[in-house]
């Protein structure tokens, strides 16, 4: 009966929000003029809609965020970094969705817009330009953390397959910021309270240490090998390494779930789990 309530309420969150880019929050330039490395590109960005009614992103070169602030703030705040293969960004559900279903149970979320390293003539790479765009995105959160009612102790990130795979490469090469910066941006930290990965891509090369965030991950069963077995390989490094971390795999899940309206399952309880984890790491106040 539990899983069938929450279903229920995650669903209805879901039907009365709308989630097309015209309704959305207005986004915020992470860079207010060209982003390093950019080179000064200029193209509009790309927007197709798939089969399934979903936005797709491309062609992103001014990164940002859409704040999804809550009237009644927790002091918890996620950078969501939907995912793609790094080649365009499926920003409905993993990303708006996600968020404005956070944002009802009092957490900020913002919605990333990150370049993309694996387009089609892109210039960009996951480990210099995507991971600038993802800490530059903490370090705004930060900078704002007063106006916005967010706690600097916990502000997040949250990815979805290749944007799984950016969210915890920030998890492991944050930094303590340049107090010699002009920018008063880039003098924040740029350190993840904790990160939640949603079957994430890449999990061969991820590392941890004593001083690695909280880890909360999500899979299925049915998804590809690399990542229905690299999240289990990954919760058993956190194990050895003594640094808490959550798992559910879903066994009748494959790849790209997110959060959609169709998810009938168990899958669709997830973002519930969430929410449960960050209570009992006493982030959230239950």
């Amino acid at each position: 009966m539990r899983r069938s309530f929450i279903t229920s309420g995650v669903i209805a969150v879901l039907a009365l929000t709308a989630f097309t880019p015209v309704q959305e929050p207005k986004e915020i330039l992470l860079w207010p003029k060209d982003a390093p490395g950019s080179d000064g590109k200029t193209g509009a960005e790309k927007i197709r809609v798939a089969e399934t009614g979903d936005h797709v992103v491309s062609n992103i070169h001014h990164p940002s965020i859409t704040p999804y602030l809550p009237a009644k703030p927790s002091g918890v705040a996620l950078i969501i970094a939907p995912g793609g293969g790094h080649r365009e960004l499926w920003i409905d559900h993993e990303g708006y969705n996600p968020a404005a279903w956070l944002r009802e149970k009092g957490i900020a979320a913002f919605v990333l817009k990150y370049r993309l390293a694996r387009e089609e003539n892109s210039t960009y790479t996951i480990e210099k330009d995507e991971l600038a765009d993802i800490k530059r995105a903490i370090r705004l959160v930060r900078s704002r953390a007063k106006e916005w009612k967010i706690d600097t102790a916990r502000i997040g990130v949250m990815g979805f397959s290749a944007g799984g795979e950016l969210a915890a490469l920030a998890a492991m090469h944050f930094d303590k910021g340049d107090q010699s910066a002009v920018d008063i941006i880039d003098r924040e930290n740029s350190h993840p309270a904790f990160q939640a990965l949603i079957y994430p891509g890449g999990t061969d090369k991820f590392e941890v240490t004593k001083n690695s965030p909280p880890l909360f991950l999500v899979g299925g069963y049915n998804d590809r090998t690399d990542i229905a077995e690299g999240i289990a390989k990954v919760y058993l490094k956190y194990k050895q390494a003594g640094v808490s971390a959550e798992l559910h795999i879903y066994a009748n899940a494959g790849h790209g779930f997110g959060m959609r309206k169709n998810n009938h399952t168990a899958v669709a309880d997830w973002p519930q789990r969430l929410v449960d984890w960050l209570e009992d790491e006493s982030f959230l106040k239950k």
